[in-house]
C-alpha cells in the first residue's frame, strides 16, 4: 500500500513536471507564430517596395538614356548630387512606409510608431 502511495506521488510529480513543459512549449509556438506572422507582414511590404523600385529604375533609366546621349558628359556633376537628395527621399519613403532607416534598426518593420533614432536621421 505505501508503495503504491508513492508510485502515484511520482506519476503525479511527472506529470507536473511534463504539465510544465507543455506550457513553455505552448509559448514558445504562440512566439514562433507571432514572429511568424510579423516576418510575412515585413516580407510583402518589402516585396511591393521592391516591385515600385525596379518600376521606378527601368522607367528613370529609359527617361534619363535620351538626355543624356544628347547632352554628353557635361551634365553629370549635378546628377551626383541630385543622387544624394534622391538617397534621402528613398530613406524617408521608406520610413514613412513603416521600416526602420536607422543604424539600429535597419530594414526592420517599425511596431510600435515613430523612433527616435529614425527620426534624428532625417532632421540630419
Amino acid at each position: 500500500m505505501k508503495d503504491t502511495f508513492l508510485h502515484m506521488d511520482e506519476l503525479e510529480s511527472h506529470l507536473g513536471k511534463v504539465y510544465a513543459e507543455f506550457g513553455d512549449l505552448k509559448l514558445k509556438f504562440k512566439e514562433l507564430l507571432e514572429e511568424n506572422q510579423r516576418l510575412r507582414i515585413e516580407n510583402q511590404q518589402l516585396r511591393k517596395v521592391l516591385k515600385r523600385e525596379t518600376e521606378s529604375v527601368a522607367v528613370t533609366q529609359e527617361a534619363a538614356e535620351e538626355p543624356a546621349v544628347a547632352k554628353g558628359t557635361a551634365e553629370q556633376a549635378p546628377a551626383a548630387s541630385a543622387s544624394v537628395g534622391e538617397g534621402y527621399d528613398n530613406l524617408a519613403r521608406l520610413y514613412h512606409e513603416g521600416f526602420h532607416i536607422c543604424n539600429v534598426y535597419y530594414g526592420h518593420l517599425r511596431m510600435e510608431g515613430d523612433c527616435l533614432f529614425c527620426l534624428s536621421f532625417l532632421s540630419k
